[in-house]
Protein backbone atom coordinates (compact mmCIF):
# COMPACT_ATOMS: atom_id res chain seq x y z
CA UNK A 1 0.00 0.00 0.00
CA UNK A 2 2.83 2.34 0.88
CA UNK A 3 4.50 1.49 -2.44
CA UNK A 4 1.35 2.44 -4.35
CA UNK A 5 1.24 5.76 -2.57
CA UNK A 6 4.90 6.42 -3.38
CA UNK A 7 4.32 5.70 -7.06
CA UNK A 8 1.19 7.88 -7.18
CA UNK A 9 3.09 10.67 -5.52
CA UNK A 10 5.96 10.34 -7.98
CA UNK A 11 3.57 10.45 -10.95
CA UNK A 12 1.50 13.34 -9.62
CA UNK A 13 3.92 15.91 -11.07
CA UNK A 14 3.42 14.71 -14.65
CA UNK A 15 1.67 17.29 -16.81
CA UNK A 16 0.72 17.49 -20.46
CA UNK A 17 3.57 19.93 -21.05
CA UNK A 18 6.02 17.49 -19.43
CA UNK A 19 4.72 14.64 -21.60
CA UNK A 20 5.12 16.74 -24.73
CA UNK A 21 8.67 17.73 -23.80
CA UNK A 22 9.56 14.12 -23.03
CA UNK A 23 8.08 12.97 -26.35
CA UNK A 24 10.15 15.56 -28.22
CA UNK A 25 13.32 14.35 -26.49
CA UNK A 26 12.51 10.73 -27.36
CA UNK A 27 11.85 11.61 -31.01
CA UNK A 28 15.13 13.53 -31.26
CA UNK A 29 17.00 10.63 -29.68
CA UNK A 30 15.36 8.16 -32.07
CA UNK A 31 16.37 10.28 -35.05
CA UNK A 32 19.94 10.51 -33.79
CA UNK A 33 20.10 6.72 -33.33
CA UNK A 34 18.70 6.24 -36.84
CA UNK A 35 21.33 8.55 -38.30
CA UNK A 36 24.12 6.74 -36.43
CA UNK A 37 22.87 3.30 -37.53
CA UNK A 38 22.57 4.31 -41.19
CA UNK A 39 25.37 6.82 -41.72
CA UNK A 40 28.33 5.20 -39.94
CA UNK A 41 27.93 1.70 -41.52
CA UNK A 42 27.57 3.36 -44.92
CA UNK A 43 30.83 5.26 -44.40
CA UNK A 44 32.51 2.13 -42.98
CA UNK A 45 31.51 0.18 -46.09
CA UNK A 46 33.75 2.47 -48.14
CA UNK A 47 36.74 1.88 -45.86
CA UNK A 48 38.93 -1.13 -45.21
CA UNK A 49 41.15 -2.45 -42.47
CA UNK A 50 41.10 -1.13 -38.92
CA UNK A 51 39.34 2.21 -39.69
CA UNK A 52 36.33 0.23 -40.93
CA UNK A 53 36.26 -1.99 -37.82
CA UNK A 54 36.65 0.94 -35.43
CA UNK A 55 33.85 2.86 -37.13
CA UNK A 56 31.50 -0.13 -37.02
CA UNK A 57 32.34 -0.78 -33.37
CA UNK A 58 31.42 2.80 -32.46
CA UNK A 59 27.78 2.34 -33.61
CA UNK A 60 26.46 0.35 -30.60
CA UNK A 61 28.46 2.48 -28.16
CA UNK A 62 27.05 5.72 -29.57
CA UNK A 63 23.53 4.26 -29.52
CA UNK A 64 23.90 3.24 -25.87
CA UNK A 65 25.25 6.69 -25.00
CA UNK A 66 22.27 8.38 -26.70
CA UNK A 67 19.82 6.11 -24.84
CA UNK A 68 21.44 6.80 -21.46
CA UNK A 69 21.52 10.56 -22.06
CA UNK A 70 17.87 10.50 -23.16
CA UNK A 71 16.78 8.65 -20.02
CA UNK A 72 18.69 11.04 -17.79
CA UNK A 73 16.97 13.97 -19.52
CA UNK A 74 13.45 12.51 -19.72
CA UNK A 75 13.08 11.24 -16.15
CA UNK A 76 13.62 14.66 -14.46
CA UNK A 77 11.14 16.19 -16.91
CA UNK A 78 8.38 13.74 -15.95
CA UNK A 79 9.15 13.16 -12.29
CA UNK A 80 10.41 15.42 -9.54
CA UNK A 81 13.98 14.17 -9.09
CA UNK A 82 13.86 13.22 -5.42
CA UNK A 83 15.34 10.06 -3.94
CA UNK A 84 11.96 8.67 -2.88
CA UNK A 85 10.44 9.23 -6.33
CA UNK A 86 13.35 7.61 -8.12
CA UNK A 87 13.27 4.54 -5.87
CA UNK A 88 9.51 4.15 -6.28
CA UNK A 89 9.45 4.53 -10.08
CA UNK A 90 12.49 2.46 -10.91
CA UNK A 91 11.53 -0.20 -8.38
CA UNK A 92 8.07 -0.60 -9.91
CA UNK A 93 9.49 -0.50 -13.43
CA UNK A 94 12.06 -3.15 -12.59
CA UNK A 95 9.41 -5.49 -11.16
CA UNK A 96 7.11 -5.01 -14.14
CA UNK A 97 9.85 -5.65 -16.67
CA UNK A 98 11.16 -8.58 -14.68
CA UNK A 99 7.84 -10.43 -14.77
CA UNK A 100 6.53 -9.36 -18.16
CA UNK A 101 9.74 -9.44 -20.19
CA UNK A 102 11.95 -11.95 -18.42
CA UNK A 103 13.64 -13.32 -21.55
CA UNK A 104 13.86 -9.88 -23.13
CA UNK A 105 15.38 -8.42 -19.97
CA UNK A 106 17.87 -11.29 -19.90
CA UNK A 107 18.99 -10.50 -23.45
CA UNK A 108 18.94 -6.77 -22.68
CA UNK A 109 21.27 -7.18 -19.71
CA UNK A 110 23.48 -9.48 -21.78
CA UNK A 111 23.53 -6.77 -24.47
CA UNK A 112 24.82 -4.23 -21.97
CA UNK A 113 27.48 -6.72 -20.87
CA UNK A 114 28.35 -7.27 -24.54
CA UNK A 115 28.87 -3.55 -25.10
CA UNK A 116 31.08 -3.40 -22.01
CA UNK A 117 33.15 -6.58 -22.44
CA UNK A 118 33.01 -6.52 -26.27
CA UNK A 119 33.33 -10.28 -26.95
CA UNK A 120 32.36 -9.33 -30.48
CA UNK A 121 32.00 -6.07 -32.42
CA UNK A 122 30.59 -5.05 -35.78
CA UNK A 123 33.04 -6.33 -38.36
CA UNK A 124 34.06 -9.39 -36.32
CA UNK A 125 33.62 -12.87 -37.80
CA UNK A 126 32.06 -15.07 -35.12
CA UNK A 127 30.53 -18.53 -34.77
CA UNK A 128 27.65 -19.12 -32.35
CA UNK A 129 25.64 -22.36 -32.18
CA UNK A 130 27.09 -23.49 -35.48
CA UNK A 131 26.24 -20.23 -37.27
CA UNK A 132 29.23 -18.36 -38.72
CA UNK A 133 29.24 -14.88 -40.17
CA UNK A 134 30.25 -11.23 -39.89
CA UNK A 135 28.63 -9.12 -37.18
CA UNK A 136 26.62 -6.52 -39.06
CA UNK A 137 25.03 -4.71 -36.12
CA UNK A 138 24.64 -4.98 -32.36
CA UNK A 139 21.31 -3.98 -30.84
CA UNK A 140 20.25 -3.77 -27.23
CA UNK A 141 18.65 -7.24 -27.41
CA UNK A 142 20.41 -9.08 -30.22
CA UNK A 143 23.20 -9.00 -32.76
CA UNK A 144 22.85 -9.56 -36.49
CA UNK A 145 25.41 -11.56 -38.43
CA UNK A 146 25.65 -12.09 -42.18
CA UNK A 147 26.83 -15.56 -43.20
CA UNK A 148 29.08 -16.40 -46.13
CA UNK A 149 25.90 -17.29 -48.04
CA UNK A 150 24.57 -13.75 -47.44
CA UNK A 151 21.96 -14.90 -44.93
CA UNK A 152 21.12 -12.59 -42.02
CA UNK A 153 20.89 -14.36 -38.65
CA UNK A 154 19.68 -12.68 -35.44
CA UNK A 155 21.48 -13.90 -32.30
CA UNK A 156 19.99 -12.85 -28.92
CA UNK A 157 22.65 -11.64 -26.52
CA UNK A 158 21.20 -13.99 -23.88
CA UNK A 159 23.00 -16.86 -25.60
CA UNK A 160 26.24 -15.44 -24.20
CA UNK A 161 25.44 -16.80 -20.76
CA UNK A 162 25.70 -20.48 -21.69
CA UNK A 163 27.02 -20.75 -25.26
CA UNK A 164 30.55 -20.98 -26.58
CA UNK A 165 31.46 -18.18 -28.96
CA UNK A 166 34.36 -18.24 -31.42
CA UNK A 167 35.72 -14.92 -32.70
CA UNK A 168 37.94 -15.18 -35.77
CA UNK A 169 39.49 -11.72 -35.85
CA UNK A 170 38.56 -10.16 -32.46
CA UNK A 171 38.34 -6.53 -33.51
CA UNK A 172 41.25 -6.61 -35.96
CA UNK A 173 41.55 -7.12 -39.71
CA UNK A 174 43.60 -10.31 -39.22
CA UNK A 175 41.53 -13.44 -39.88
CA UNK A 176 43.36 -16.73 -40.30
CA UNK A 177 41.99 -18.94 -43.06
CA UNK A 178 42.70 -22.63 -43.59
CA UNK A 179 42.59 -24.51 -46.89
CA UNK A 180 42.69 -28.28 -46.41
CA UNK A 181 44.13 -30.65 -49.00
CA UNK A 182 44.23 -34.46 -48.75
CA UNK A 183 46.91 -36.33 -50.71
CA UNK A 184 47.98 -39.87 -51.44
CA UNK A 185 50.80 -40.81 -49.00
CA UNK A 186 53.32 -41.76 -51.70
CA UNK A 187 55.05 -38.41 -52.26
CA UNK A 188 57.86 -36.15 -51.06
CA UNK A 189 56.26 -34.40 -48.05
CA UNK A 190 58.99 -31.79 -47.60
CA UNK A 191 58.79 -30.79 -51.27
CA UNK A 192 54.99 -30.49 -51.19
CA UNK A 193 55.18 -28.37 -48.04
CA UNK A 194 57.67 -26.05 -49.72
CA UNK A 195 55.58 -25.77 -52.90
CA UNK A 196 52.39 -25.10 -50.95
CA UNK A 197 54.16 -22.43 -48.90
CA UNK A 198 55.45 -20.72 -52.05
CA UNK A 199 52.02 -20.71 -53.68
CA UNK A 200 50.46 -19.10 -50.60
CA UNK A 201 52.88 -16.19 -50.92
CA UNK A 202 52.16 -16.05 -54.65
CA UNK A 203 48.45 -15.54 -54.06
CA UNK A 204 47.58 -11.83 -54.51
CA UNK A 205 45.08 -12.02 -51.62
CA UNK A 206 47.69 -13.11 -49.05
CA UNK A 207 48.72 -10.71 -46.29
CA UNK A 208 52.40 -11.54 -46.63
CA UNK A 209 53.59 -9.80 -43.47
CA UNK A 210 51.55 -12.23 -41.34
CA UNK A 211 52.65 -15.82 -40.58
CA UNK A 212 52.18 -18.49 -43.24
CA UNK A 213 52.08 -22.12 -42.10
CA UNK A 214 51.73 -25.40 -43.98
CA UNK A 215 50.90 -28.10 -41.43
CA UNK A 216 50.81 -31.78 -42.36
CA UNK A 217 49.52 -34.83 -40.52
CA UNK A 218 49.29 -38.51 -41.45
CA UNK A 219 46.03 -40.40 -41.66
CA UNK A 220 45.25 -44.06 -42.24
CA UNK A 221 45.15 -43.71 -46.02
CA UNK A 222 46.76 -40.38 -46.82
CA UNK A 223 48.32 -37.08 -45.78
CA UNK A 224 46.36 -34.05 -44.66
CA UNK A 225 47.79 -30.61 -45.47
CA UNK A 226 46.45 -27.45 -43.87
CA UNK A 227 47.45 -24.24 -45.64
CA UNK A 228 47.08 -21.49 -43.02
CA UNK A 229 47.44 -17.79 -43.86
CA UNK A 230 45.73 -14.39 -43.58
CA UNK A 231 43.82 -12.68 -46.42
CA UNK A 232 44.17 -8.95 -47.02
CA UNK A 233 40.58 -8.44 -45.84
CA UNK A 234 38.45 -10.80 -43.71
CA UNK A 235 35.66 -10.41 -46.26
CA UNK A 236 37.95 -12.05 -48.87
CA UNK A 237 38.10 -15.34 -46.96
CA UNK A 238 35.93 -17.38 -49.37
CA UNK A 239 37.86 -16.23 -52.45
CA UNK A 240 41.12 -16.67 -50.56
CA UNK A 241 40.45 -20.29 -49.53
CA UNK A 242 39.15 -21.12 -53.01
CA UNK A 243 42.26 -19.64 -54.62
CA UNK A 244 44.61 -21.53 -52.30
CA UNK A 245 42.76 -24.79 -52.94
CA UNK A 246 42.89 -24.31 -56.71
CA UNK A 247 46.61 -23.47 -56.60
CA UNK A 248 47.28 -26.54 -54.43
CA UNK A 249 45.39 -28.72 -56.93
CA UNK A 250 47.52 -27.34 -59.79
CA UNK A 251 50.69 -28.17 -57.87
CA UNK A 252 49.48 -31.71 -57.21
CA UNK A 253 48.69 -32.19 -60.90
CA UNK A 254 52.10 -30.86 -61.93
CA UNK A 255 53.91 -33.08 -59.40
CA UNK A 256 51.85 -36.15 -60.23
CA UNK A 257 50.55 -36.45 -56.65
CA UNK A 258 47.03 -37.82 -56.40
CA UNK A 259 44.48 -35.90 -54.35
CA UNK A 260 42.04 -37.98 -52.33
CA UNK A 261 38.66 -37.13 -50.85
CA UNK A 262 38.10 -36.31 -47.21
CA UNK A 263 35.62 -39.20 -46.66
CA UNK A 264 38.34 -41.61 -47.74
CA UNK A 265 40.77 -39.99 -45.30
CA UNK A 266 38.31 -40.35 -42.42
CA UNK A 267 37.35 -43.97 -43.27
Amino acid sequence: MMGDLDIKGALSSITSEALLEAAILVVIASLLILVVQKLLPAVAGKLSGKPRLYLLASVPLLRLLIIILTITMVVPVLIEPSFENMVAIFGALGLALGFAFKDYANSLIAGIVTLYEMPYRPGDWIEVNGQYGEVRSIGTRAAEIVTLDDTVIVIPHGLLWNTLLANGNDGTDNLMCVAEVYLDPNHDVARMQSLFRDTIYACPLTKTHQPVVVAVSAGDTGMKYRLKAYPLEPRDQTRFISDLTARAAEICAAEGVRMISRPLMLH
